[in-house]
């Protein structure tokens, strides 16, 4: 699960790998915090590697809101018929479901259908089907 504050940049190269499918974005990803509305800030490489790749940071880092909204997010690739992802996400608060619902995404269209869950889901959304199409290639060759 990725923090929901984090806004994903890029997959880090050097952390691509089976073991890395299975992290909530599907790698390792660089990234600013957004948690704080109308700033950026740009965690060191222990904080994101910890909590903003993985999620759970609140009460653990200084930025995390003190509010009632969720403390992860998770995503899954529910349907890939070669045209079409059909993603579930869920965002999480103490482990259990905050909300949850589909996405579908369009492969000749690189983009998702209907309005995102907002700029940072969306990108995070974006990213895991990134990590997803890439393992596609690298396993399938397609």
């Amino acid at each position: 699960m990725a923090c929901p504050y984090f806004f994903p940049v890029s997959p880090r190269t050097d952390g691509a790998g089976p073991l890395h499918a299975m992290l909530p974005l599907g790698d390792t990803w660089t990234g600013v915090c957004r948690a704080l509305p109308g700033q950026t800030w740009q965690p060191d490489e222990g904080i994101v590697r910890s909590l903003c790749n993985l999620g759970y940071a609140r009460g653990t880092c200084s930025q995390f809101p003190c509010d009632d909204g969720p403390d992860a997010v998770r995503f899954t690739i529910s349907h890939d018929d070669g045209a079409t992802l059909r993603i579930y996400y869920v965002l999480e608060r103490d482990h259990h479901p905050f909300s949850h619902g589909p996405m579908e995404y369009s492969l000749a269209r690189g983009a998702f259908a209907g309005p995102p869950l907002g700029e940072i889901i969306g990108r995070q959304a974006h990213a895991y089907v990134e990590s997803y199409l890439r393992r596609k290639v690298e396993a399938f060759g397609r």
